[in-house]
């Protein structure tokens, strides 16, 4: 029996996972990750997977107030 991790509890996730948390686009994000300073992306190997708490970070940096 395989228990599901809710998206909120992950450390990393896929694009289309980012994707519904944050309510940005897939393409946005794949944009966004491509730049070879972007804190938030770890590839595993030509996987591209998001750090959860990187990307919060980055947002609410971006957008605070």
């Amino acid at each position: 029996m395989r228990k599901e991790v809710p998206i909120w509890e992950k450390s990393t996730l896929t694009l289309e996972e980012a994707a519904a948390y944050t309510g940005i686009g897939i393409n946005k994000l794949r944009d966004l990750s491509a730049d070879e300073r972007c804190e938030f992306v770890l590839w595993n190997g030509s996987k591209r997977m998001l750090k959860r708490r990187k990307i919060e970070d980055y947002l609410e940096k971006a957008y605070s107030i």
